[in-house]
């Protein structure tokens, strides 16, 4: 019987070295994403010292998704492309086999500074018409709208869609002009405005999956988290409990991981406010502050967080957009910065824009400034056609395509300076590991697993994704 279970051992070890890890790379050299010889696991004797542990059996996280964000100023560059172009850009966005497969989008509640096929506007500009009987969806139906949009998206891929609202319609603000708060009387009316978006999406084709109640609130719409929270409770939570809607409902967007800390509690400690909260977003812009954010994810076990906004604006990151392909291993930092706090899903801001990092929308009034030059995921040249894909888009491209939703992230221990590890678990069982190397010189990185060990090359600044 001892014997037995020797061998037993002995040959499920053997199966396991034998098992071909698959490699895709990309580097500064060159490399994109490409499939590399495959590699196999050694016995860990045969190791010298470890660089990295795998524990597959310690869950973390679930990871719900990776993207970018749905845009005016995205479709409108996507338009002046032949339709054959059109259709290579979405795919190399969205098809999970021949593209990135981007799975977790994001679009907004009408008005931001990047819907910019016209003015500022909002679904209902009709002042106080609380039963919404002006509540129109038009513009988003239109050429340069972000239905055509989604739904040509659709058509190369599947991705949840989460919404925020930047402002509500400017007669339910207390004041414009001095105090850009929601009036608490237009609590019911705005509600129904949310119920109201959602529903008439989903009657032109595009289900919206969370509705989050305020973007950056106190940058956009001045609003407090003990106002949201009401707002929340009282009003949008139990009308969209009443219509029976599938669509869930989302906190807001801090737009810093600081502020998220600070004002959450106030909102997710309230058990009535915090039942109709499916998942709580927030941005990045603080570019720091991770560990903030890992401690409020630790207070509230169950409850997934959306890192959902991030990207460079103005001049202050040097000239933009920006070409150079070191862009991209700063994202990949912040994307492995955020997932090891607990993150579940990263979504960047523009996904598309043009050679002048626009169009922008411009409207003072509601925070949106000229100029507003931005980096995206993709450049159009408005005048060339040419499509260039920047370092972003590469490096999150190895997270969206090969870390899909579903999968769960697991132990990955270890340290190595400027290369990082991270490891996911598929629900058939399979390992993903990435292995990030900022360095500006090759590295050779080992990772064990079990009783065996993987050794890899890594390229000078490059990304590499291995799957068994």
């Amino acid at each position: 019987m001892f014997k037995k279970t020797v061998f037993v051992a002995s040959l499920c070890v053997s199966l396991a070295a034998a098992r071909d890890v698959t490699v895709h790379i990309t580097s500064k050299a060159g490399d994109r994403i490409t499939p590399k010889a495959p590699l196999h696991f050694q016995p860990s004797k045969s190791a010298g010292a470890v660089s990295f542990r795998i524990d597959d059996a310690a869950s973390l996280q679930r990871m719900d998704g990776f993207g970018a964000t749905f845009l005016e100023a995205g479709m409108i560059c996507l338009n002046t492309l032949p339709k054959p172009q059109q259709d290579a850009v979405l795919r190399a966005l969205f098809d999970p086999i021949n593209g990135a497969g981007f799975s977790a989008m994001k679009t907004p509640i009408a008005g931001t500074d990047f819907m910019s096929a016209g003015g500022w506007y909002t679904y209902d500009d009709t002042p106080g018409d609380v039963a919404m009987k002006h509540f129109s969806i038009a513009r988003d139906l239109g050429p340069n709208g972000v239905i055509p949009y989604i739904k040509r998206a659709a058509s190369f891929g599947k991705f949840v869609l989460q919404s925020p609202m930047d402002y509500p319609p400017d007669w339910m603000l207390i004041d414009l002009h001095k105090n850009q708060d929601v009036n608490e009387k237009y609590f019911p009316a705005l509600a129904l405005y949310y119920l109201r978006f959602a529903q008439e999406y989903e009657k032109n084709g595009v289900h919206i999956d969370y509705v989050s109640l305020f973007n950056e609130p106190g940058a956009y719409t001045k609003i407090p988290y003990t106002k949201i929270r009401d707002l929340l409770k009282y009003h949008v939570g139990p009308l969209f409990e009443k219509s029976g809607i599938t669509t869930r409902l989302q906190l807001s967007e801090a737009f810093y991981r600081e502020n998220a800390a600070k004002n959450y509690p106030i909102v997710l400690d309230d058990p009535m406010a915090r039942k109709y909260v499916a998942s709580a977003p927030y941005h990045g812009y603080d570019f720091k502050n991770y560990d903030k954010l890992a401690a409020l994810i630790k207070r509230y076990p169950g409850l997934p967080f959306w890192m959902t906004e991030l990207c460079w604006a103005g001049d202050e990151h040097g000239r933009l957009p920006r070409y150079d392909y070191e862009d991209g291993d700063t994202w990949a930092n912040m994307i492995f910065s955020d997932i090891e706090a607990g993150a579940s899903a990263w979504t960047y801001w523009n996904m598309i824009l043009n050679e002048k990092g626009g169009p922008w929308m411009v409207s003072s009034i509601h925070e949106d400034p000229d100029p507003n030059i931005q980096q995206p995921v993709v450049v159009i040249n408005s005048k060339t056609h040419k499509v260039d894909y920047m370092g972003v888009y590469y490096y999150l491209a190895h997270f969206s395509k090969f870390v899909r939703p579903g999968d769960v992230r697991v132990a990955a221990t270890g340290s190595r300076e400027k290369i990082r590890a991270l490891a996911f678990r598929t629900p058939a069982g399979g390992l993903v590991l990435q292995l990030l190397n900022s360095r500006n010189a090759p590295a050779t990185v080992t990772v064990a697993w079990h009783d065996q060990v993987l050794k890899a090359e890594l390229p000078a600044l490059s990304i590499g994704t291995y799957q068994w």
